[in-house]
């Protein structure tokens, strides 16, 4: 009966662990691209871009439609009197006549010239259709960097939770050692009181971050539209083994940055298709102004049975020359709309310049100072724990206060989560700058199959 209980509360103990899944920053991204509302429709608009591409393809070829017909009506007469011119009665007698008619036809029409009207709209839809499929590639870009930055601020803040329980435990052991030191009357019952203060800001800060982790989780979740109920375990992407001497600072160039982000970013250069669109839609407009030459083409066949239906037929072509003289004024504005819309579209690409010059600069800088940052944390650090070390040894040696100790315990926890902040930040800030690039990779993640 012990057994069975035992091995009872061992299954129970262990649920809980079965129902983790595992995320890791692969999977996540993965999903968001996967399940991201805004990719889906941009992807439809991307299908509607493909067809009018193909309508405007149509521009440059002849129609052509077929049809047919049948047409039956009854004239019955019963037949009676009529007056003639003469003014003689003349009787008609009763009649009966049946008609039936059978028709086909088939023909067309072919634009030859539309004053190029045709080949700027097939360009336009061309270039449309570019437009919207690299602001997909920024798009799915920017998804990438939201991911990884949610994802980052969860493993960071799953990493302070660690970094509290451990300063937990060791105020309680601390607390110990001065309860004992008490107890011999080396020390004060003052010094108790300050570590148990010490003790319980312990416990309140290791609260307080798995407060925050769970909102980061929550955060996380929410966006990759998964149920945030749910209990997962994310997997850190080994940002222990960062070194920030992989990036090196020295040798970077802003303008060759930006000379290689207006050649590589995929939304400046869908801008620069839209533009070309908008030039394409000006010739569009002009094409008014210049005669239309079409050619028409048709076959038909009618008789009263369809055993006779192809015994006469009719056969036709013809050209058809349309000149303008006066639209009152509907093809002028129409050129002059598609001007000033070029004229917007030329200053959107010049702010889009402009705005790329300005996040390179911005990420570059972020990115040195969170590299400075997080060399001058990794110093603290080492700095703040052997700090802590001597003053504890010192207090226990009697030759250190207990507010100097406690301050020195203070002082590296606070040391501690700077250096977790600026790790994450370096990352994230890394990140930014290959996506204000243009270079940030988003087809690795495309091919991580399904979600845990």
């Amino acid at each position: 009966m012990k057994k069975i209980l035992i091995l009872t509360l061992s299954v129970l103990t262990a649920l809980p662990l079965f129902a983790q899944k595992k995320l890791t920053l692969d999977e996540a991204v993965s999903i968001a691209l996967r399940q991201n509302s805004t990719v889906r429709k941009t992807e439809n608009n991307i299908r509607s871009a493909k067809a009018g591409v193909k309508q405007a393809f149509g521009g440059f070829l002849p129609s052509l439609s077929a049809s047919g017909s049948w047409s039956w009506n009854k004239v019955k007469d019963v037949g009676g009197e009529q007056i003639d011119y003469f003014g003689t009665i003349v009787k008609t007698p009763a009649s009966e006549q049946d008609n039936r008619n059978y028709s086909v036809s088939v023909g067309g029409g072919w634009t030859l010239f539309d004053g190029l009207a045709n080949i700027a709209n097939f360009s336009k839809s061309k270039n449309q259709l570019k437009a919207a499929r690299l602001n997909l590639i920024k798009l799915k870009q920017d998804i990438v960097l939201q991911t990884k930055t949610l994802f980052f601020n969860v493993v960071k803040a799953q990493y302070v939770v660690k970094v509290r329980k451990d300063n937990l435990e060791y105020s309680k052991k601390f607390l110990e050692q001065v309860e004992t030191r008490y107890k011999l009357g080396a020390v004060q019952k003052a010094d108790v009181y300050s570590q148990k203060v010490q003790t319980g800001n312990a416990e309140l800060s290791l609260i307080r971050a798995q407060n925050d982790f769970d909102n980061a989780k929550t955060k996380l979740l929410d966006y990759l539209s998964l149920n945030v109920l749910d209990d997962y375990i994310f997997v850190n992407p080994n940002a222990d083994s960062l070194s920030v001497t992989s990036f090196d600072d020295s040798a970077a160039d802003i303008d060759a940055l930006v000379d290689e982000a207006l050649s590589s970013r995929s939304d400046f250069l869908a801008q620069k298709f839209n533009l070309k669109a908008a030039q394409n839609q000006v010739t569009s407009a002009r094409a008014g102004f210049f005669p239309t030459l079409s050619g028409r083409y048709s076959f038909s066949s009618s008789s009263a049975g369809i055993d006779n239906l192809f015994n006469r037929n009719i056969y036709s072509a013809g050209l058809t020359l349309s000149i303008p003289i006066f639209s009152r004024f509907a093809t002028s504005s129409q050129v002059e709309y598609a001007k000033v819309a070029e004229l917007n579209a030329m200053e959107d690409t010049d702010a889009y310049k402009r705005k790329i010059k300005m996040e390179i600069k911005q990420a570059y800088t972020d990115l040195i100072a969170a590299k400075k940052g997080l060399e001058v944390s990794n110093s603290t650090v080492e700095a703040a724990k052997e700090n802590r070390d001597l003053y504890h040894q010192k207090y226990k040696l009697g030759s250190a206060t207990i507010v100097e100790a406690l301050k020195s315990d203070s002082d590296y926890q606070n040391a501690l989560s700077s250096q977790i902040d600026a790790k994450y930040a370096f990352l994230i800030q890394k990140e930014n700058l290959l996506n204000t690039l243009g270079k940030l990779d988003y087809k690795v993640y495309e091919k991580t199959v399904g979600s845990k």
